[in-house]
Order: structure tokens, then C-alpha cells, then sequence
């Protein structure tokens, strides 16, 4: 479904991505790791057009999106769920979900129940301004909007970043149902138990480029998973090989 061939972006003078080649195969689950300052963010953000320097190929069903604005991959069906959440504070949960789905035509109720029944946590909130929500409050709110566009391909930056243990188990019931239902999803996450338990494959990503990509079952049966992100960081431009 998403394939990216020789991907590279950069912002300014500052090159980020340096040729990165992945895909996500429709209804797959794929998680993309790796550490702080890797690019995984400005890959998401290549991807959605919100960085204009890009250049590469990025395909969702065989359309290419690299020359793209970022309205029009929306429409295309790619939603992303922004690290931090970016919620619109001074509005209320549902004023937030309707921006959402501005790209979205017809009427909305369908899509708002959706999301409702997905969380009915915001249903109950429906009424109250985002700002004074809690963080994992906040979260559900986020992915919330992205869904209300409707997408074939979700994107999630750090989704549990920051959240309680029972908000991450909340929110990753929710994910799975999305999963179950077909959805595809493409997850940055730093948390290794998290992102092995959840994703089916996943790629790290180090300095900007693919390091390593296998099978999160395979990755979980290494016997140095616990010094994967250390070995890959200190391993320059090098693939680090399977065991």
C-alpha cells in the first residue's frame, strides 16, 4: 500500500533522510524505531507533504504523492497523528474532531460515532474544551481527528509517549481495533516491548537512513535486543545482520 523508494528530505541546508526505501503492505502494522535525532518524525513528515523538501518516491497504491500538497494526500487517504498531540485547546472535543474531516464530504454524524465508539471516553467529553483534558485524554483526541478523515493509512508519531500504564493499555485496544478492522498503520515508537508486541515488522532507523528491517518476531528472538539501539547507533552507515 505505502511504498517509499529513495527517500531523502531535509530542512534548510540541513539534509535529514538520506535515501530511505520501505513499504506497508495493506492492513499491515509496521513500526518504525529507532533514537532520538534518527529522522523518524521527518519521515512521517515527508510523507504527509508538511515538509515541502523532499524528493524520492512515496506511493500509496501506485499514486505518487512526493509532488503533493499535503490537503491532497489527505484526500488520498493518509492521516497522521503528530507527536505531542496538537490538539486546538480554546475548542471543545467535538469542534476538534469536525476539523478533522474537513476533507471529508457528506454529513458527519456516521464518522462521529466512529470515533465515539472508539473511545467513548470523548463521547462523555464531547462538550469540554481540549485544553483542560488529560494527556491520554488528549491522545484519544488526536487519533480521534485523524479518523475522522476517513484514512486507508493511519500514521502515528509516538502515540504513547508520556502516557500512564493503563492509558497505554487503553489507547492500544483501540489501536488494535483498528488493526482488526483492516486499517493500515505505520507507528513510531522508541519503546521496544511496546512496538515488538504490537507491530508485525519494523524498521530502525539510524542517522536518517534504514539500518535494520525484519520481523518483529524475529527481532524479539535476538539475544542482544537489549543493546539493538546501541549496537545500530554506533555501527556508522552499516547494516547490523539478522540472528
Amino acid at each position: 500500500m505505502l511504498s517509499l523508494t529513495d527517500v531523502r528530505a531535509s530542512y534548510g541546508a540541513a539534509p535529514v533522510l538520506h535515501g530511505v526505501t520501505l513499504h506497508v503492505d495493506r492492513g499491515e502494522t509496521v513500526a518504525l524505531l529507532g533514537p532520538n535525532g534518527a529522522g523518524k518524525s521527518t519521515l512521517l513528515a515527508a510523507i504527509t507533504g508538511t515538509l515541502a523538501q523532499r524528493a524520492g518516491s512515496i506511493t500509496v497504491d501506485g499514486t505518487e504523492l512526493v509532488r503533493e500538497k499535503s490537503h491532497a494526500i489527505v484526500a488520498r487517504g493518509v492521516a497522521l497523528v503528530p507527536e505531542g498531540r496538537l490538539v486546538f485547546a480554546p475548542y471543545n472535543v467535538e469542534d476538534n474532531l469536525r476539523l478533522g474531516a474537513v476533507q471529508l464530504k457528506g454529513a458527519l454524524g456516521e464518522r462521529y460515532q466512529y470515533v465515539y465508539a472508539l473511545f467513548p471516553r470523548l463521547a462523555e467529553r464531547r462538550h469540554q474544551v481540549a485544553g483542560t483534558l488529560s494527556g491520554g485524554e488528549q491522545q484519544m483526541l488526536a487519533i480521534g481527528r485523524a479518523l475522522m478523515s476517513a484514512p486507508r493509512l493511519l500514521l502515528l508519531d509516538e502515540p504513547f509517549l508520556g502516557l500512564a500504564p493503563l492509558v497505554v493499555a487503553e489507547i492500544r485496544g483501540a489501536l488494535d481495533k483498528l488493526r482488526a478492522s483492516g486499517l493500515t498503520l505505520l507507528i513510531v515508537e522508541q519503546k521496544l516491548d511496546i512496538a515488538l508486541a504490537f507491530a508485525s515488522r519494523a524498521y530502525v532507523l539510524i542517522k536518517g537512513r534504514v539500518a535494520l528491517e525484519d520481523s518483529t518476531a524475529a527481532l524479539a528472538r535476538r539475544s542482544d535486543i537489549g543493546d539493538l539501539y546501541f549496537a545500530l547507533a554506533t555501527s556508522s552507515n552499516s547494516v547490523l545482520s539478522t540472528k
